[in-house]
């Protein structure tokens, strides 16, 4: 997951200078584009961050606040277009601060043709980004072909971090910065008497496999928020085993022989008590119905089953929405047969038949005291199952 895009509520807060292009182009979640013939009053219209040419001391650097905040496993720095003024080196460091002892840091506005103020600077220095531990050590870049100049880098870390500050030696371009990693929530923090969103990509929660993504990736709809559009939300193509002439049962659910699917691995284990499914935006290309599953599988598992495309044997999956009725541009609650069964579950399996789109989908209910992931993946605390719910054995 990209921790740092704007369509996460990744936010720049502070750049030395934005004077050709804004840093909050860094964070677009679309890819760099270039306008050949568009200039601006300051220079050549580029989509990305770019600094003035330095005639002073020092180099310069942003610091961004990462909209899911968790793990990091790695970086594309992107200079994409960046081909005579990009930035030569750079390099990434990283905290983890607490939210509420952050200093007030004032709102930036439009950038272009600006440095950041003395008050801006004052204000920055508070939060000693000097002091940020390095994830990249001070690096080349290396600028590929004008549409395509990614620079890869991993990040050997377990901790969790909240904020990145971006340098760059001694100025230049860069186009985007993608920052990969897995939500991580503090689970002690949450309260015991009310449902979380065990499924939500920004505690954790992640999409492990799916059959179609032709026009929108299945972790859309377990994002941040409410969905924008349909290019927020996961969309299959039609299929093509469709029967010529459409029918229904007796229920109202059509006919068909096929169907398309994702698999969740929950941010934490836990019993789903509420299922909300929204169908926002898609209005003429819903599903028919849908129907969820759960399973509890061990890492092991999970790799085995990637590597099987999912074809896990039936009787191991559980039954927490049976097949229902769906309508377009709608979003719809449903009580989890786990209110009954009460079953633990590590992964989710939604089932849209036979195709279409959907925009969320959430997954309410209380984590478990069962972790089946490998140590370095355990979260911060395990909790104890609810009164009167019971595990899988």
């Amino acid at each position: 997951i990209d921790m740092a895009s704007e369509s996460v509520g990744g936010k720049i807060l502070f750049a030395t200078d934005d004077f050709f292009a804004p840093a909050e182009n860094l964070i677009k979640s679309d890819s760099p584009c270039y306008k050949e013939h568009e200039y601006t009053e300051f220079g050549k219209w580029m989509d990305g961050w770019e600094t003035r040419r330095k005639r002073i001391p020092g180099h310069d650097w942003c610091v961004l606040r990462l909209g899911i905040q968790g793990v990091i496993r790695g970086f594309d720095v992107d200079v994409s277009y960046f081909m005579g003024d990009y930035a030569p080196r750079m390099s990434i460091q990283a905290a983890n601060l607490e939210e509420d002892k952050l200093p007030e840091i004032p709102e930036r506005g439009i950038r272009t043709g600006a440095a950041a103020t003395p008050e801006e600077f004052e204000a920055i220095a508070e939060l000693k980004s000097d002091d940020w531990s390095y994830l990249v050590p001070m690096t080349e870049l290396k600028p590929g072909n004008p549409a395509s100049g990614h620079n890869y880098f991993l990040a050997n870390s377990q901790q969790r971090w909240t904020h990145i500050r971006l340098n760059i030696f001694p100025d230049g371009g860069i186009a985007r910065l993608r920052v990969f990693g897995t939500g991580q929530k503090d689970w002690t923090a949450t309260d015991p008497k009310e449902p979380e969103d065990l499924a939500a990509i920004a505690f954790g929660g992640v999409c492990v496999g799916f059959s179609n993504a032709n026009f929108g990736h299945p972790n859309n709809i377990i994002g941040v928020g409410s969905a924008k559009s349909m290019v927020d939300g996961w969309e299959t193509a039609r299929r093509l085993d469709r029967p010529p002439i459409l029918e229904n049962d007796e229920n109202g659910i059509l006919l068909v022989p096929g169907c398309e699917w994702a698999v969740f691995r929950l941010a934490h284990p836990g019993v789903i008590r509420q299922i909300e499914i929204d169908t926002k935006y898609f209005k003429g290309n819903a599903p028919d119905s849908c129907k969820v599953d759960g399973c509890i599988l061990t890492t092991q598992e999970e790799e085995d089953m990637i590597k099987q495309k999912w074809t896990l044997p039936a009787h191991r999956w559980k039954p927490l929405l049976p097949v229902t009725k769906l309508s377009p541009n709608q979003s719809h609650l449903f009580d989890s047969l786990t209110l009954e069964f009460q079953d633990v579950i590590t992964h989710a399996r939604l089932i849209i038949v036979p195709d279409g789109g959907v925009s969320r989908l959430r997954l309410r209910g209380f984590p478990s005291s069962i972790c089946l992931l490998r140590p370095w993946e355990k979260p911060m605390m395990k909790f104890s199952v609810k009164v009167g719910l019971r595990a899988n054995p």
